[in-house]
């Protein structure tokens, strides 16, 4: 069972954590978009993943397969999203960023000194999926499987309680599948993914989260020929969010206003005496 730390909890302090911090962005670094998200404005970037803000020849991706691969890379184009969101002072801020749920301890340590190198306050870096569930999934807390769907990877989550129980991923994605060619590699990866994640359930959170349809997200959630050959082999409906693309930069954006709103009620520390 893969249960990876993914570096949020609801029960963390505000007053230890977030205090003084007044406004944030939200990001979705993907390894063929990169997706940012302001409280009051939305989305306000949603490029490719690439240093060079023209997209010119010769600049390679600085993601690939969920992970950073060109760690100077990526940080130059994180302050060009910073620059533009946010302006040169990016204190007094906190930024929130999803990664992959299988990300390794290594990604995520990226992740934190890539943000920290932009002169943030604070930083939050949760999971994919936890994420996505924060905007489309039930509220109900029950068991749900949220199948993502990117570019070049796939994953399949479940959550019991808000929390990772179990999560499997596979290398294989929208862009190794030719122009023409239908997605069967895809769908099969993810339901060999979902069979293997029920087959292995003893406590039956995988049925009770099918029952309910499983969350898909990410780009391949935008294609129906994906998204009804699931819900067929499965038997059950899908969840689908109103742009599935963006689910998991809109969700990480909720998870950062009730953060700010927190951290805005949060009492002061108390200072040394006088």
């Amino acid at each position: 069972m893969h249960s990876p730390h993914d570096g949020w909890r609801h029960g963390r302090s505000v007053r230890n954590g977030y205090r003084g911090v007044t406004r944030g962005l939200a990001l979705d670094l993907g390894s063929s978009r990169t997706r940012a998200w302001i409280p009051g404005l939305g989305i306000v970037t949603d490029a490719e993943s690439t240093d060079d803000p023209e997209g010119g020849r010769g600049h390679g991706r600085p993601v690939r397969r969920g992970r950073i691969v060109d760690p100077e890379s990526c940080g130059r184009m994180l302050s060009r999203i910073a620059d533009t969101a946010l302006g040169a002072d990016r204190s007094e801020t906190l930024i929130v960023l999803s990664h992959p749920v299988l990300a390794g301890p290594e990604h995520r340590a990226e992740a934190r000194e890539l943000l920290a190198a932009l002169g943030t306050t604070s930083v939050i870096v949760l999971n994919s999926a936890r994420a996505a569930a924060a905007y489309a999934g039930p509220q109900d807390g029950g068991p749900l499987l949220v199948v993502d769907i990117g570019a070049e990877l796939t994953e399949v989550t479940l959550l019991v309680d808000g929390m990772v129980r179990d999560a499997r991923q596979a290398e294989t994605g929208l862009s190794d599948l030719g122009p023409a060619e239908p997605p069967t590699a895809v769908v099969r990866t993810a339901l060999d993914m979902i069979m293997e994640m029920w087959q292995q359930d003893r406590h039956g959170a995988v049925l009770g989260a099918l029952r309910k349809g499983p969350l898909l997200a990410g780009g391949g959630a935008l294609r129906p020929d994906i998204t009804n050959r699931i819900a067929v082999r499965l038997g059950v409906p899908v969840r689908l969010a109103d742009d599935p693309a963006t689910t998991v930069v809109r969700g990480a954006g909720l998870i950062l206003s009730s953060a700010l709103r927190h951290a805005a009620v949060a009492p002061a520390l108390p200072g040394p005496a006088r």
